[in-house]
């Protein structure tokens, strides 16, 4: 959400939030960050470097819908390919689109990391379940944590959202209207995505598992 321009997109603006609620987000990212951090294995670095790159791009193009806009926000995938170094990933990329682009508060880096950190974590969990040989289950299990990833950030955003007054209420409910056709797109992607690393690479995958189950 962005105050200077008044349209509202998944990065929630300084101001926007409750003292309390602005100040638990920085205290539960940063612990989440910590933990994300000793999970993630030095060899699985270039890797996230490359993930939150993409992150940091699909981020930047918006799409205006009425008094909100939507952009792609692909935390399915990040968790997908990072597995528990997703809640790392996704901070990154939010603290740098806030303090290079303007692209949510300052004061919101915490919310906005949980946002969409916890859904990145949710749904590489989610798609570990598929963790089969049978490839078209784990291209359907792709397709469904990325879709969940969508779901699962828009239902915190409105959260989020309204904890700061009924005033926000409306443009809550907007944004979870305007996000249906992401929802359509980013499960179509990350099961696309899937199905040609199991076909060129499947170790991009199976390192993000391998890095859950040794810790």
């Amino acid at each position: 959400m962005r105050v200077k321009s008044k349209r509202n997109n998944m990065h929630i603006s300084d101001g926007v939030l409750p003292t309390l609620v602005t100040l638990g987000g920085y205290a539960a990212s940063l612990a989440i960050a910590t933990w994300s951090a000793k999970q993630t294995r030095p060899e699985d670095l270039p890797k996230m470097a490359v993930v939150t790159s993409a992150f940091f791009v699909a981020s930047l193009i918006h799409v205006p819908i009425g008094p909100t806009s939507v952009h792609l926000l692909i935390p399915g995938l990040v968790g997908i390919l990072l597995g528990n170094g997703a809640f790392l990933s996704i901070s990154l990329g939010i603290a740098l689109q806030s303090l290079l682009f303007q692209f949510g508060g300052l004061t919101a880096i915490g919310a906005n990391a949980i946002m969409m950190g916890i859904p990145a974590l949710i749904s590489g969990w989610v798609f570990r379940a598929f963790k089969i040989r049978a490839r078209s289950r784990r291209v359907f299990g792709g397709a469904v944590a990325g879709g969940l990833g969508v779901v699962l950030s828009v239902l915190i955003l409105a959260l989020l959202l309204m904890s700061g007054g009924e005033d926000f209420v409306g443009v809550a409910k907007i944004a979870m209207y305007a996000h249906l056709p992401v929802l359509a797109i980013e499960t179509a992607i990350s099961g696309i995505v899937v199905s040609f690393l199991i076909r060129v690479k499947p170790e991009l995958l199976d390192s993000a598992f391998s890095s859950i189950s040794s810790r």
